[in-house]
């Protein structure tokens, strides 16, 4: 099978996924304040939208469960179409629904009931996509195959920042508010519709195939990830906290903190992550490459430690006002986080034997968001709220990050070794 079919499969599904979530999340910081958690306070209106954003990490956990135990006994072709259904329908009924001022407490009710089943869907898309192209690959290729579907989210956050960046440019900001924001989730349908197309074309991965052909799937697969691997869990779990509160300061709080903290037009503050967006989509699937030739720890340490020291300038970077400033600190956070996300996919999913693999991947992908990335905008913004400093924020950072170093620290070296059968 070609790989240019396969790398497509594997990564359309995650950007759709994260194009979802990044149009989502940008709205929360920057309109749905207003129109769907109307405020006198500017700020607790953001704080109430942002955590709207949390629910979908909450929902991810229950996605990773369902859709973990089918991707071990259905196969992972057959729920990557599924959650790519759920995920595209979700999308565009949020997209449908009438603001607060036409349906009352129904209208949030219903964008939470929705971010649910968004995230639901994000919990069990992660590790198939993930293990579509790793399976499909080489063994010393691994962190590269394992990273074209790390590479849907940068994908998909730049293609939902220059959506907003050009619907923002076309129309007033009034028009943004009364129904521009709609657009981005409107179009995700024919995103939804290709990844649909390509995914159908590609074969089931031989190393599942192999599991079928030998009869030896396991019937309860999260039964036996839980009892059998939980220390893999753990460790495996606790290498994205770091990450993840990164990530949720660089795409959604940062928009937060420069139209509502700086003041900042917004479309210069989406420029800003679109172009990191750039950084991070050209570069994530070499640091997996990266990790094929040094290993995934010393790649994903080196991102670690450089993200601790960046926690303490980037908002130094940022209060300067400066744009080429502000777009050399955005750039930058993502080529760091692009540093630990591309061996991340590889290091998680080669610490779980093939017969459990799908279900450990995506119960260490989903339970982490509870904790780490789910929170984490709501947190900074609280943080702010209550300091008005950013020292606090950079100290919060750090702090997850120092978690994500201890794991390396204990944690096995996998770009080496066999599979696990």
């Amino acid at each position: 099978m070609k790989v240019g079919r396969i790398a497509a499969a594997s990564t359309v599904g995650t950007l759709l996924e994260y194009y979802d979530f990044a149009v989502y999340n940008s709205l929360a910081a920057l309109v749905f304040s207003v129109v769907f958690f109307p405020a006198h306070d500017p700020l607790t209106g953001v704080v109430l939208s942002l955590s709207t954003f949390a629910v979908g990490y909450l929902a991810r956990p229950l996605g990773g469960v369902v859709f973990g135990r089918l991707g071990d006994t259905r196969g992972r072709r057959f729920v990557l179409t599924s959650t790519l259904v759920v995920m595209g329908a979700a999308t565009v009924l949020i997209g449908l629904l009438p603001t607060y001022e036409r349906a009352g407490i129904a209208a949030p009710l219903a964008l939470v009931a929705l971010r649910f089943v968004q995230g639901a869907a994000l919990g069990g898309e992660w590790a198939g996509a993930v293990l579509l192209s790793f399976e499909h690959g080489p063994a010393d290729a691994r962190g590269l195959h394992a990273a074209w579907a790390q590479m849907g989210p940068a994908l998909g956050t730049l293609l939902a920042t220059a959506c907003l960046a050009g619907i923002t440019l076309l129309v007033s900001a009034a028009e943004f508010q009364a129904w521009g924001w709609r657009i981005p989730f409107l179009v995700s349908v024919a995103v939804a519709g290709f990844g649909l197309w390509i995914r159908r074309r590609v074969e089931e991965t031989p190393i599942f195939a192999a599991v079928q052909a030998r009869r030896s799937t396991v019937r309860a697969p999260i039964g036996a990830v839980l009892k059998n691997h939980w220390r893999r869990l753990l460790l495996a779990g606790g290498s994205r906290i770091g990450p993840d509160v990164l990530y949720s300061l660089l795409a959604t709080f940062t928009l937060t903190y420069l139209t509502t903290v700086l003041h900042q037009a917004r479309s210069a503050a989406l420029l800003a992550v679109t172009i990191g967006g750039v950084v991070h989509a050209g570069t994530v699937v070499w640091c997996g490459r990266l990790s094929d030739r040094f290993g995934r720890r010393p790649v994903y340490a080196v991102g670690v430690l450089c993200a601790i020291i960046w926690a303490f300038v980037y908002f130094r970077l940022l209060d300067s006002l400066q744009p080429v400033a502000i777009v050399l600190a955005v750039a930058s956070g993502f080529f760091i986080h692009a540093l630990m996300y591309g061996p991340q996919a590889a290091f998680i999913v080669e610490q779980f034997p093939s017969r459990v693999r799908y279900a450990g991947a995506s119960l260490a992908y989903t339970w982490v968001g509870v904790i780490g990335g789910g929170p984490a905008p709501l947190a900074f913004a609280a943080l702010w709220r209550s300091y008005r400093s950013t020292w606090p924020l950079s100290l919060y950072l750090a702090g997850a990050l120092c978690a994500t170093a201890i794991v390396l620290l204990v944690a096995r070296e996998t770009a080496h070794r066999p599979l696990e059968d």
